[in-house]
C-alpha cells in the first residue's frame, strides 16, 4: 500500500481516515473551527491559518462553484471575496460526512460577521450552487 502524501494533501477523506489516521502528522479536522484567511485563491477557495497547525491550508466552499480564474467572472469573484474576507477571522463550518473534496481540500461554509459567505456569493451572482454547475454558466 502506498503512503499518503500529507504535505500535498493534508486532509484525509473519510475513507482514507480508516487507513492513514494514525500516520497523520497533524490532527484531522472534523469539527467547526475559527481561522484567519491568509489568501483568497479564487472565488470559492481560500487559504487559512489556525493556531492548532503550523502550516496554512486550503478550504474550498462547500456546495458552491465559482468561475475559475481564467474564465469569465473568475477575477471578479476572487476580488469580491478578497474584499469580504481577505485577512479576516472567519468561522468555518464542517459537515463531518462531506469534509474533503476530490482534490483533497477541506470543504466548509465560511461565516464572517454572522453572514454565510458561500450563500452570499451565490445570492450576489459571483458563484452558483454546486448542483447547478452543469446547467448554468456564470
Amino acid at each position: 500500500m502506498m503512503a499518503h502524501d500529507f504535505k500535498l494533501f493534508p486532509e484525509l477523506t473519510n475513507k482514507q481516515m480508516q487507513l492513514y489516521y494514525l500516520d497523520s502528522p497533524h490532527a484531522q479536522i472534523t469539527q467547526d473551527f475559527r481561522a484567519r484567511v491568509v489568501k483568497v485563491t479564487d472565488g470559492d477557495t481560500v487559504r487559512v491559518e489556525v493556531d492548532f497547525r503550523d502550516f496554512d491550508f486550503p478550504v474550498r466552499f462547500v456546495n458552491t462553484a465559482a468561475p475559475e480564474m481564467d474564465e469569465q467572472g473568475g477575477e471578479k469573484a476572487q476580488s469580491w471575496l478578497e474584499e469580504q474576507i481577505g485577512g479576516e477571522e472567519v468561522d468555518i463550518l464542517i459537515n463531518p460526512k462531506n469534509r474533503v473534496g476530490k482534490w483533497g481540500r477541506l470543504l466548509g461554509e465560511i461565516i464572517h460577521r454572522g453572514l454565510n459567505i458561500n450563500k452570499l456569493s451565490v445570492m450576489l451572482g459571483y458563484s452558483i450552487n454546486w448542483r447547478d454547475r452543469k446547467q448554468v454558466r456564470l
